[in-house]
């Protein structure tokens, strides 16, 4: 009687440290389940460009691809228009490459953002970017100023010539450990526009028109460049007409350019500077600017990587049509073989011209 009654007590207690025990094993193994599932959603959890520099309300961007968007919060696209971490730092990485679709008014991709808003130069406006060039193409003939060359910021008109009164450029021959970094100003033609041209201006290293003596043929890597991967910012203030510009980047002489965008320095045939004389001269450019320069004329800033490297034949353009390898247009092989640009962006800012500080 006494072991059964045991047995019957038992019975039960046992059942319900085994229900326990399993309830409490299921419980683990789905708090478990939920914890990897929550780490997995956090570690995939997509990064924005928007989120590195949130002024992407402000701007449309065209990729390499030919790939539009006026929507760029929360926005990315893979191999073009990401983010990149370099193991401290989010970054906003621009791609493109030599060959792709590109705007009906260049030869040359870009993976680049497009003001919305539209400015003149008496009202203003100002464009900051701390950067880092990561790539610039491999191939291209060195006779040519534009080859192995990106623009990381402008302004670009929207009427009349639609031309540029500021390109900033950073340019690097193969073989180099230094590139340099120039900016160019692009007349506002007056009359035939088949006549324009840009001078440069050195900021760090060579200005444009230092280029190889044959087409594989490099000039003298400059002695105070930019490396690809160094830091460099750049400030881009145009206030009351007068464009300020301010280049920093550490281990470097601070440099800065005052251009008045109401009054040209161009206007005679004697104006024409002798490296305009010199680098155009084998395709015939050699335009007069209209007196009052881009006055009055609508303008907008524009960032990120514009490729300057294309695949048009030298001797139609020694100035500007690199002959770079594009691969038939396969982004894909173009990008496995060094023919791309990718430019990376930490910091930038956008908004209204301010007074110039005063020193």
């Amino acid at each position: 009687m006494h072991k059964k009654t045991l047995k019957h007590v038992l019975k039960p207690i046992v059942t319900v440290a085994l229900t326990l025990a399993l309830t409490s094993c299921l419980d683990k193994a789905k708090k478990t389940e939920q914890t990897t599932t929550s780490e997995k959603g956090t570690a995939e959890a997509t990064t924005y460009p928007s989120d590195v520099i949130p002024f992407m309300d402000e701007w449309k961007i065209l990729l390499g691809d030919g790939t539009k968007s006026d929507e760029l919060v929360d926005y990315e696209k893979k191999d073009f228009f990401y983010v990149k971490n370099d193991g401290t730092t989010n970054w906003v990485a621009y791609k493109t490459p030599n060959s792709g679709i590109t705007s009906r008014t260049s030869s040359n991709t870009r993976t680049e953002l497009g003001q919305k808003e539209h400015w003149i130069p008496e009202t203003g406006g100002k464009l900051t970017g701390t950067l880092k060039v990561q790539h610039v193409s491999t191939s291209g003939d060195a006779r040519v100023a534009a080859s192995y060359s990106v623009v990381v910021g402008q302004i670009h008109s929207d009427e009349g010539h639609e031309n540029e009164p500021i390109k900033i450029f950073y340019k690097k021959f193969p073989g180099h450990t230094k590139g340099s970094v120039f900016w160019n100003y692009e007349i506002n033609t007056a009359g035939d526009n088949s006549k324009r041209w840009d001078y440069s201006s050195a900021i760090w290293g060579h200005d444009m028109s230092v280029v190889g003596p044959s087409a594989a043929e490099y000039p003298e890597e400059p002695k105070d460049g930019i490396a690809l991967g160094e830091e460099f910012s750049y400030e881009i203030n145009v206030y009351k007409g007068i464009m300020y510009l301010t280049f920093e980047s550490d281990g470097h002489e601070t440099v800065k350019f005052t251009k008045n965008l109401l009054k040209s320095d161009f206007v005679k045939s004697s104006d024409i500077p002798q490296q305009i004389r010199t680098l155009y001269a084998d395709i015939g450019r050699d335009g007069t600017e209209r007196e009052n320069a881009y006055a009055g004329e609508i303008n907008y800033f524009k960032q990120g990587a514009y490729n300057q490297t294309n695949g048009k034949n030298p001797e139609d353009n020694i100035v500007w049509y690199t002959g770079s390898e594009t691969y038939g247009g396969d982004i894909e092989k173009q990008y496995a073989n060094g023919c791309y640009a990718e430019v990376w962006f930490k910091n930038a800012t956008v908004g209204a011209g301010t007074p110039p500080e005063t020193e």
